[in-house]
């Protein structure tokens, strides 16, 4: 199959209001949004649409329509920002539903040309009021090589410990055998926050699939509730909180471009 599975880490590392560091592990899927229909009929543990052990659901990611293939969001949001002819091939990096629970902060979007050079890159940030926003490289229809530096305006509200006065500065990998993403967010030019994820693939099989499930039971329930813990902590030692902004309350879903470094 050319859809993979990653085993690996996120670290989160704060400098203000607060200072703490940790790590937790996580697994996620890299699927080729063209290919996952016909490979997941292959699969016991891993279904499209439906439930399962494991499942991917059009309308968790990207237009999150129910009965729209992500295909048809990704040529339309490609072409705005850019990219004069559809990808050859789109892949997508994300956490999994595990037992119908679902929630990614990051979910990846990465585009080929025929190739196989990366063409355009989309980074789809969610928080947890429901609410996702898209920021968008495309370089023409140019390679962007297998290392890619990116920076974008931060115009979406995520944690309501930062405030909004940010820019987000990206390294990304090609996600190959390895994984790699880091996203280093700076307010005034100081460090506020850096978030990186790594991982290693291994083959996307039943038993694969049953060996996540046994060592990253419920893992995006645990992405939430380390989120929800560390706000408590910064809450309670005195971090200003931040409210959506009035402009942002009433916008669901929303796109920016971010720009090579």
């Amino acid at each position: 199959m050319s859809s993979q599975l990653y085993f690996g880490q996120v670290m989160h590392q704060r400098f203000f209001p607060m200072q703490y560091q940790f790590r937790y592990g996580v697994m996620s899927l890299r699927v080729d949004i063209d290919e996952i229909e016909q490979e997941s009929k292959h699969l016991k543990w891993l279904s499209l649409n439906r439930f399962n052990l494991f499942s991917l659901h059009y309308k968790d990611y990207g237009a999150r329509q129910k009965n729209q293939a992500w295909r048809i969001w990704a040529n339309k949001l490609l072409a705005e920002y850019g990219l004069p002819e559809p990808a050859y091939k789109i892949e997508l990096v994300c956490f999994p539903r595990f037992m119908n629970i679902t929630f990614n902060p990051l979910a990846m979007w990465y585009a080929y040309n025929e190739v196989g050079e990366m063409i355009a890159i989309i980074a789809e940030v969610s928080n947890t009021f429901g609410q996702w926003h898209h920021y968008v490289l495309t370089n023409a229809g140019k390679s962007l090589g297998d290392k890619v530096t990116a920076e974008a305006v931060k115009v979406f509200h995520v944690s309501p410990f930062i405030g909004m006065d940010c820019r987000y500065h990206f390294k990304f990998s090609q996600p190959t055998e390895h994984y790699k993403i880091g996203i280093y967010q700076t307010e005034d030019g100081k460090s506020v926050l850096n978030s990186v994820q790594v991982g290693k693939s291994q083959e996307l099989t039943n038993k694969s699939l049953l060996k996540a499930a046994i060592k990253h039971p419920f893992n995006t329930l645990k992405v939430v509730i380390m989120i929800h813990w560390w706000a408590l902590k910064i809450w309670l030692k005195g971090g200003k909180f931040h409210k959506t902004p009035k402009q942002l309350e009433n916008i669901d879903y929303s796109h920016t471009e971010m720009k090579l470094c």
